[in-house]
């Protein structure tokens, strides 16, 4: 048995928690007289009824009531009376603990700051496991009330979207992967001079067999983007999705290429269209992002970096501050030597950032006794400041990636629980489980 400090004359009730006994004081309880224990003090002996609406036993003889709940949980809830606010011990489940205080009729602003906290992020990676398991059992389900087009619709977007759905499916990202791949390769080799042909203006632009690769490669990707977006359930969420922008803009630049080069050909005053075309040449750098969608680890660094944006910003500001002050003395020590290499301020921007970053290129380097200390220093504070920001972005990085494994998990044990009962004619909605 535990107890809890207690005045003398008090009058007193005793709990049995899961078989925990706990003595509490009747006028403490009575601080908060919504609650059920305190329901329990002022109930009448002989009211069972009463009595066994608001708890599971009673014992008459001992004034003993009985409760099959969690003890550790009612340990933290007890301490309201006592304390007037609520800390939520580590190794309790949030879901669990807060359907505890709502059992014995307790509010929830009564909870600690730092607990909500935890809470608010256990119901939101609850909700996402939800979403996940609501998301595979969609794909599962097969409504006979559904249209032909709407089923044709449905398994085209399994077909495209989601590699895990059949072996076709994942074949086609494969393919798509090697697609991407492919194309990257033939933009990084129609650079090189001796793969290039002259036109008959005397240009050297890329060779005919990597121009036919190139056109094959946009035409997957067209075929891919046409049919996803053609079968996706909602077209606007679709089109304004980061990555589908990058899949869109992967292949702009090819078709914006044609309409310039016709125009350029059919209207000799439009000088500039030749320009153009190689500037647009230059987006074609953005298909490379398409690989983030077959990959999630990919995924995984951008959300870690997305999460991360206050570090990042704050090493952007160190950076900033360091650059200046480092610039602005380098150039001040350096002025006394007669073929200093620091001609201005601005000019020393540039080796501050080498400098700090420990990249050196050699370019600009001082000359003094003095200036060489102010490098020394620079490049040490350059490592300190680069070095902060790693560890809450790999922290990041490790909570996402768990997160996911954890989404996938969850996933799996539901679908096996609804297989695994022979007598369900159709699949229930999907309920929120605590996570210990």
């Amino acid at each position: 048995m535990w107890t809890l400090p207690r005045t003398r004359d008090e009058k007193e009730i005793a709990v049995n928690i899961g078989g925990v006994r706990l003595v509490l004081c009747g006028d403490i309880l009575n601080r908060y007289p919504d609650s059920r224990l305190a329901e329990l003090v002022n109930c009448p002996t002989r009211s069972f009824d009463v009595i066994s609406s608001l708890c599971d036993d009673y014992d008459p003889g001992k004034r003993e009531f009985y409760f099959d709940r969690d003890p550790d949980s009612f340990k933290c809830i007890v301490e309201v009376y006592y304390f007037g606010e609520i800390h939520m011990k580590r190794g309790i489940c949030p879901i669990c603990f807060i359907k505890e205080m709502e059992f014995w009729k307790i509010d929830l602003s009564y909870l600690d700051e730092c607990c909500k906290s935890n809470l608010t992020e256990k119901e939101e990676e609850l909700a996402e496991i939800a979403d996940k398991v609501k998301l595979i059992l969609d794909d599962l389900d097969c409504d006979p009330n559904v249209s032909r087009t709407e089923r044709w619709q449905k398994f085209l977007w399994k077909f495209m979207e989601k590699p895990e759905s059949s072996l076709p499916a994942r074949v086609i990202a494969v393919v798509s992967f090697l697609f991407i791949l492919v194309s990257s390769v033939v933009m990084c080799l129609g650079t090189i001079p001796d793969l290039q042909v002259e036109d008959s203006e005397g240009n050297r632009v890329e060779h005919p067999s990597l121009d036919a690769i190139e056109t094959a490669c946009i035409g997957w990707f067209t075929v891919e983007y046409v049919l996803r977006l053609a079968s996706s359930p909602n077209k606007v969420r679709f089109a304004l999705s980061f990555m589908n922008m990058i899949d869109f803009l992967a292949i702009l630049p090819f078709y914006v290429v044609l309409v310039l080069t016709y125009l350029g050909t059919a209207m000799m005053e439009l000088a500039n269209v030749q320009q153009a075309v190689q500037a647009l040449r230059i987006m074609r750098i953005a298909r490379i992002f398409k690989l983030a969608r077959h990959s999630s680890g990919l995924q995984t660094l951008t959300y870690a970096l997305k999460r991360s944006f206050k570090e990042l910003g704050l090493l952007l500001m160190y950076m900033g501050v360091g650059i200046f002050v480092f610039s602005a003395l380098g150039y001040t020590m350096e002025q006394s030597h007669p073929e200093t290499l620091f001609r201005s301020i601005p000019q020393s921007f540039w080796w501050a950032i080498i400098t700090m970053t420990t990249v050196g290129y050699g370019d600009i380097y001082p000359k003094t006794t003095l200036g060489r200390c102010n490098a020394a220093i620079s490049f040490l504070c350059g490592v300190i400041a680069i070095a902060l920001p790693i560890h809450p972005i790999i922290n990041n990085f490790v909570i996402y990636y768990n997160k996911q494994k954890v989404l996938e998990t969850a996933a799996k044990h539901e679908l096996e629980l609804m297989d695994s009962s022979p007598h369900r004619t159709e699949r229930e909605p999907v309920k929120k489980k605590s996570l210990t």
